[in-house]
């Protein structure tokens, strides 16, 4: 009876050292579990808009400490890709503001020099961010983020029977263009005295053709609407002009790549910018992969695509 007594204290005793034992290890475990991660990262853009048609899904940056408000001057061709951007970054970024002042560079750079505020500026040559560069804007030459090459439009119906580049001169001919001192109306000019060099053209061939200068507007938007109205038999602009948003209001002839001018936009902050957080979010989302994306749907040259391909950017279309 005794040994029966002094077993049951032992099996209990050792009953009771087991669950000691459990309760320890199962704190111990306890201790070891990762915390919980307060900033779950990027959200992608797949999630957030949708993926690009023939593009992986990549990354829109994401970044809770980034808020507030973000002015950005931007040379008026890059309205349409800019804005898609804008659109994805400030859903990514509830607490981001992207305003976005649009117009000819030469026009946007004077209103920095004359105060106005803004944290990033994207003029579409490399002139206008020098400028900017000699009146202590900018701190360096900014980074190229795209490139864009010039197209010949016409109007529906091309009433002014527009078939090749040569026909600008015909007497009567209303031709529209921008402004010299905005850049797609310098690279207008020089690409004019490249044609005028040519035999098929003859000498005069640029003034014959500036002879036919119906209005020269304030930036290249202003040309594809004149063009658009029919108001001009026809128009020179940036190849990403001729998007599928124009419909059928306009057609295009190319211009061959010996009379044309690569325009190269770069991009860099401004040294007076209030949120320098906020603006490098959105040069660095423009130098990504989805800004490139975005920025090739809308006919523009991503830097890393060679400027001489035809495939991608010399072809004639019909928008």
């Amino acid at each position: 009876m005794l040994r029966s007594i002094k077993g049951l204290r032992f099996y209990i005793y050792c009953v009771m050292g087991l669950l000691v034992m459990s309760l320890g290890l199962a704190a111990c475990g306890e201790t070891n579990i990762a915390p919980v991660q307060s900033n779950p990262g990027p959200v992608s853009r797949a999630a957030a808009t949708g993926t690009i048609t023939g593009v992986s899904p990549v990354i829109v940056p994401a970044n809770k400490s980034t808020s507030g408000e973000v002015i950005v001057f931007a040379a008026s061709s890059l309205t349409g890709p800019f804005n898609e951007m804008k659109a994805n970054l400030e859903k990514a970024n509830p607490n981001l503001k992207i305003t976005i002042n649009y117009g000819a560079s030469n026009t946007l750079r004077t209103q920095l020099e004359q105060g106005a505020k803004a944290d990033l500026f994207a003029p579409a040559n490399q002139v206008e961010m020098d400028n900017a560069r000699k009146a202590g804007l900018v701190a360096d030459q900014g980074k190229t983020f795209v490139r864009n090459r010039l197209v010949l439009i016409l109007p529906e119906g091309n009433p002014g029977k527009v078939t090749r580049l040569q026909d600008l001169a015909k007497p009567g001919l209303k031709f529209v263009m921008a402004q010299k001192d905005v850049p797609v109306g310098g690279y207008t000019l020089t690409a004019l005295d490249k044609m005028s060099k040519d035999a098929t053209y003859g000498s005069d061939f640029s003034n014959r053709v500036q002879a036919n200068v119906v209005s020269r507007e304030a930036n290249v938007k202003q040309v594809v609407s004149k063009v658009q109205l029919g108001e001009a038999d026809a128009g020179i602009v940036y190849f990403s002009d001729t998007t599928p948003g124009t419909g059928s209001s306009i057609s295009s002839i190319d211009i061959p790549d010996q009379f044309n001018t690569i325009a190269s936009y770069p991009i860099a902050p401004l040294k007076s910018g209030h949120n320098q957080a906020g603006a490098k979010l959105f040069q660095d989302y423009v130098l990504g992969t989805e800004g490139q994306a975005i920025l090739k749907n809308n006919n523009f040259i991503p830097v890393a695509v060679a400027t001489s391909s035809q495939g991608e950017t010399g072809r004639s279309i019909r928008v």
